[in-house]
C-alpha cells in the first residue's frame, strides 16, 4: 500500500461512519407496539367526535333511566289532581300532566321501559337471525333454498300488519310487543348473515377447520361468527333505535303500552293531546327519542367505519 493511501484509511476510520438503512439484525423488527383487534377499533372509533359524542350521550341517558325514577319521591303512577298540569319548577322539575304525575319520573321510567323493549327485541332477533343465516349458509342445497322461502314470504307480509294484529289478538304489553317486533325483524339479520357465511365458508381457515374434524356447530360458533362479529354489532345498533321508533309509534297510536304504564311513546301521545297550552309535556320526551335515535344510528356508523379493517391507515 502507497504511503499517501496508508495515511487515508488510518484517518478515515469506522468511527466516522454511520450505517444508512436497517441493519440486519434489525430488519424484521417490529417498529410500532402491536394492537388487539378491540384497541385498534377502539384508536380508530375515539378519533370519531360524532361518535363520542353520542356515546356520552347515550351513557347519560342509560344512567338516567336507571336512576333518574329515584332521584325524587314521586312514583311514576301516582296521581295528585291538586298539581295537574303544574309548570317545570322546584318541586316538580319537569312539570307534572294532567293528573298531577310528576314528568321527571314518568320520562325516564318510560325510558328505561323503551329501551329494555328496544334491547330484548334486538338480542332475539340477533339471535334468531344469526343463527338461520349461518345454518342456512354453511348447509346450502335444498335445505339452504327452503330456508330463503320462508324469509321471502316473510318479507313479502308488511311488518307494520304483523304487528297490529298480533297486538290485537293479545293483550297489549311489554311482551306482546316484543314478539310482534322480534316476528319478522330478525329477517334482515338472517340475510346479512347467510350473505357473510357464504364469503368465509370457502377460505383456507374454514377447510382447515374440517379437515381437524370441526361439525357444523363448531365452525358456526367458534370460526364465523367470530369473524363476522363486526357486522352483527354495526346492525344491531341500527336495530335498537329502529325498534324504539316501532314501540313509540304504536304506543301513540293506542296499539302499545297503556296507562298508567309510562314509555317514550305513552308520553309523546300525552303530550300531544295537551301541547297546545302545555308544551313541556311533548317537548321533554321528544327530546329524550330525538336523542337516543340519532345517538345511536351515529355511534353505528363510527363503529362501522372503526370496525372495518379497510379503514385502517
Amino acid at each position: 500500500m502507497k504511503p499517501i493511501e496508508k495515511r487515508m484509511s488510518e484517518e478515515l476510520s469506522d468511527d466516522l461512519f454511520e450505517v444508512v438503512g436497517r441493519e440486519g439484525q434489525a430488519s424484521e423488527q417490529i417498529d410500532r407496539p402491536q394492537l388487539s383487534s378491540f384497541k385498534d377499533s377502539w384508536m380508530r372509533l375515539s378519533k370519531n367526535k360524532g361518535a363520542l359524542i353520542s356515546l356520552v350521550v347515550l351513557a347519560v341517558v342509560f344512567l338516567l333511566a336507571i336512576f333518574g325514577p329515584y332521584m325524587n319521591e314521586y312514583k311514576y303512577y301516582e296521581t295528585d289532581y291538586a298539581a295537574a298540569y303544574q309548570p317545570p319548577g322546584e318541586e316538580h322539575w319537569l312539570g307534572t300532566d294532567k293528573f298531577g304525575r310528576d314528568q321527571w319520573t314518568r320520562i325516564w321510567e318510560g325510558t328505561r321501559i323503551s329501551l329494555f323493549i328496544a334491547i330484548l327485541a334486538a338480542l332475539l332477533d340477533l339471535f334468531i337471525g344469526v343463527t338461520y343465516g349461518a345454518v342456512s349458509a354453511l348447509i346450502g342445497g335444498k335445505t339452504d333454498n327452503m330456508m330463503q322461502r320462508v324469509i321471502e314470504i316473510l318479507v313479502g307480509i308488511p311488518n307494520l300488519i304483523i304487528i297490529i294484529l298480533l297486538i290485537m289478538l293479545m293483550k297489549p304489553g311489554i311482551l306482546t310487543i316484543t314478539i310482534a317486533m322480534v316476528i319478522t325483524g330478525w329477517v334482515n339479520m338472517a340475510r346479512l348473515m347467510r350473505a357473510q357465511i357464504f364469503k368465509l365458508k370457502e377460505q383456507e381457515f374454514v377447510l382447515a377447520a374440517r379437515s381437524l374434524g370441526a361439525g357444523n356447530k363448531r365452525l358456526i360458533v367458534h370460526h364465523l361468527i367470530p369473524n363476522t362479529i363486526g357486522i352483527i354489532v354495526i346492525n344491531m345498533m341500527f336495530t335498537i333505535p329502529s325498534a324504539i321508533f316501532t314501540e313509540a309509534f304504536l304506543s301513540f297510536i293506542g296499539l302499545g303500552l297503556q296507562e298508567p304504564t309510562a314509555s317514550l311513546g305513552v308520553l309523546i301521545n300525552d303530550g300531544f293531546q295537551g301541547m297546545r297550552n302545555h308544551f313541556y309535556l311533548l317537548l321533554y320526551p321528544a327530546i329524550v327519542i330525538v336523542a337516543i335515535m340519532v345517538s345511536f344510528n351515529i355511534l353505528a356508523d363510527g363503529m362501522r367505519d372503526a370496525l372495518d379493517p379497510r379503514m385502517r391507515k
